[in-house]
């Protein structure tokens, strides 16, 4: 794997050494590489996904990167496809538009600008836009429909290069993709390069906090390289002439936030917020060990309930299948050693229907096997959609089946 994973030796926001591991991971698959039944006899690298912190900052990480050309290169995902993003990003431009006066002509760069959606909302605001993607075919294709995009990742040399050929942006954005950096450094100080001394940098990233709170330790994955949080980032920001001055926490993705930086001295006012959110993570204790202790002794025991429960249902014979195959599956499936309890997965993504999840090669099937193969026991994998699924399946429960919620405690639907 020398071309594949290389070893990260220091902090990605203050530079020391000083590590502990504070979440042991089971190793896994890259989550999303599924493949077709030409390859499901090849096999695939089970990365290390163990998450340490920064005994000088608090900054939690992973250490294993997989070579990012690897992750981002073809990535096939468009935020085009998914009507929530949609909605999510015109409202999104709609908000930043309005309450920091952009005026018409003003450059929008976007980091991780992937089909360009967010951008071209604010291209209809009368704003000059720039994507910056590494998804060399998504790129393509996002220049070709009139949305500017460079194929390639966000460097500082980079960020030099388009202040020379455009001038300095009033905004810049990367949404759920600042945890995706290595050289989270280079990043900064590209921001700090490109930014209009009175521009706003503004990026979402999951929370922490939330990470540990709402049990979705299952949003680990290859991709997620940073688990973010308030003081640590802070800190960062000011080292590389940048400032946190706002926050908005939301709910997606088990619990996120979005943040509001300006260059050092510039014209925002700190918001009450950001001490507020510094405050409780130290009063939580964040930054030291002893809550992720308490957090994975919690992950275990949901893992031997769920493990009893499926030798037993085993024991007995009955089929057992796994619905979704999203990236937070392969997680939850390779840390609980769920994979060969399971039959199959289910899915509602067509794209996914006849492809084998990532390194186990368990068979992905529509939503229609439920009434066609009758699996006995569904192990609801996809938990945090527990609510829609089974309430779109209540015939499959009423016929005799059983779904199975494994987090954030075990419980059974029949």
């Amino acid at each position: 794997m020398a071309n594949y994973v290389s070893r990260r030796k220091s902090c990605r926001l203050c530079d020391s050494e000083n590590f502990i591991l504070v979440m042991p991971i089971l190793p896994s698959p890259i989550a999303d590489a599924f493949v077709g039944a030409d390859k499901k006899d090849l096999p695939q690298p089970l990365i290390p996904l163990d998450l340490y912190q920064c005994q000088d900052c608090g900054h939690v990480q992973n250490l294993d990167i997989v070579n990012p050309d690897l992750l981002f290169r073809d990535y096939i995902f468009r935020t085009s496809s998914s009507a929530g993003l949609v909605e999510h990003f015109r409202k999104y431009a709609d908000d930043i538009a309005t309450g920091f006066n952009l005026a018409p002509k003003s450059l929008v760069l976007e980091i991780g600008s992937n089909d360009g959606t967010l951008l071209r909302f604010f291209k209809e605001k009368d704003m000059r836009v720039q994507g910056v993607d590494p998804a060399l075919e998504i790129a393509r294709q996002a220049s070709e429909s009139g949305i500017p995009t460079v194929p390639d990742f966000f460097t500082a040399e980079l960020a030099a290069k388009i202040l020379q050929d455009q001038g300095p942006a009033k905004l810049v954005v990367a949404n759920n993709v600042f945890a995706h950096a290595d050289q989270l450094a280079d990043v900064a100080k590209g921001i700090a390069t490109i930014l209009d001394q009175g521009g706003v940098f503004v990026f979402e990233v999951s929370y922490l906090l939330d990470i540990i709170d709402n049990f979705v330790f299952d949003t680990v994955y290859h991709e997620h390289l940073s688990y973010h949080s308030i003081d640590p980032l802070s800190r960062f920001f000011s080292k590389h002439g940048l400032h946190l001055f706002d926050i908005q926490k939301n709910l997606s993705k088990g619990g996120s936030f979005r943040g509001f930086v300006q260059k050092t001295g510039g014209p925002q006012k700190e918001k009450q917020i950001v001490r507020e959110m510094i405050a409780e993570e130290t009063k939580r204790g964040l930054h030291r060990p002893k809550i992720f202790q308490d957090y994975e002794q919690r992950i275990l025991a949901c893992k031997d309930a769920i493990l009893e429960f499926l030798d037993k249902v085993r024991k007995q014979g009955k089929s057992v299948a796994g619905y979704g195959a999203s990236t937070t599956v392969a997680t939850l499936m390779y840390h609980y050693e769920l994979f060969d309890k399971l039959d199959y997965l289910i899915d509602d993504n067509s794209m996914k229907h006849g492809l084998y999840s990532p390194g186990c090669h368990l068979e992905v099937k529509p939503s229609s096997i439920l009434y066609e193969e009758k699996p006995d026991v569904v192990v609801v994998l996809a938990w945090q959609y527990a609510s829609p699924i089974v309430g779109k399946h209540e015939r499959y429960i009423k016929n005799g089946g059983q779904f199975v919620i494994p987090l954030p405690q075990l419980k059974v639907v029949q």
